[in-house]
C-alpha cells in the first residue's frame, strides 16, 4: 500500500527484455536503502526489487504490467517517480493507493498559470473507473485532486513543488500516463453493479 507522495525520481539505466518480461535497472537516490524482495512503486506501479546495488536497483515487468501502464514506454534515460510502501503508523499524507494501475491515460494539454501547472488528461471511461471533482486520483503514482471531471478527461493542478520533484515537469502532451482510481469509488462502483443485478432484474 501506498499514499502517492513520491520519495525520489530515478532514473532508467537498462533496460533488459526476458520472454514477455522486462527487467529495468534504476538508479535513485533511494536504491541503497532498498532490499530484495521489498515492494516499490514505479510510475505508480508496485514493482519487487530484485536486485539491489549501491545506487541502483532492478525489477521485473510482467506483460501484464506493461499492458497496463506506460512502463512499456520507457527508454534508457527515462525519469520513473519512485514511492516505497508506506509504514504502519506513519501519516497518511496522499490517499490509499495500491500500486495497481486501472488504466492509461493522454495527456491532453499542459497550461502553465502564474507559477502553477494545469494538466489535461483524457481516458477510456468505464463503470468501475469513477471520478468526482475534488476526489482523488493516482496519475504516474502521484496522489493528486481531480478538477472538473467530465465523461472522458478531467484535470489536475500541479503546484511548484510537486512539478520539480516528479517527472510531471518532462511531461508533454501527446506522453500515455499511468492511472489508479480511488479504491474507495471502485468498490461502491462493484457494489452497486452487484447490487443491481441481484435486486434489479427485470
Amino acid at each position: 500500500m501506498f499514499t502517492g507522495i513520491i520519495e525520489a525520481m530515478g532514473r532508467v539505466e537498462t533496460i533488459r527484455p526476458e520472454g514477455s518480461n522486462v527487467h529495468l535497472t534504476i538508479a535513485s537516490p533511494i536504491s541503497s536503502e532498498l532490499r530484495v524482495d521489498q515492494s516499490v512503486a514505479h510510475n505508480g506501479v508496485c514493482l519487487t526489487a530484485v536486485e539491489v546495488a549501491e545506487d541502483r536497483h532492478t525489477v521485473t515487468a510482467v506483460e501484464e504490467s506493461l499492458r497496463r501502464s506506460n512502463l512499456g514506454d520507457l527508454r534508457e534515460g527515462s525519469l520513473v517517480n519512485l514511492e516505497r510502501a508506506m509504514l504502519a503508523g506513519a501519516r497518511l499524507d496522499g490517499h490509499l493507493v495500491q500500486g495497481h494501475v486501472d488504466n492509461k491515460g493522454r495527456c491532453l494539454e499542459v497550461e502553465e498559470r502564474d507559477g502553477s501547472w494545469y494538466f489535461h488528461f483524457e481516458y477510456r471511461p468505464s463503470p468501475e473507473h469513477l471520478l468526482v471533482d475534488k476526489g482523488s486520483i493516482c496519475i504516474n503514482g502521484v496522489s493528486l485532486t481531480v478538477v472538473a471531471p467530465q465523461d472522458d478527461r478531467f484535470s489536475v493542478a500541479i503546484i511548484p513543488y510537486t512539478y520539480e520533484h516528479t517527472n510531471f515537469r518532462q511531461l508533454q502532451p501527446g506522453d500515455a500516463v499511468n492511472l489508479e482510481f480511488d479504491i474507495l469509488g471502485k468498490y461502491i462502483a462493484a457494489h452497486l453493479e452487484r447490487y443491481a443485478a441481484a435486486y434489479l432484474k427485470t
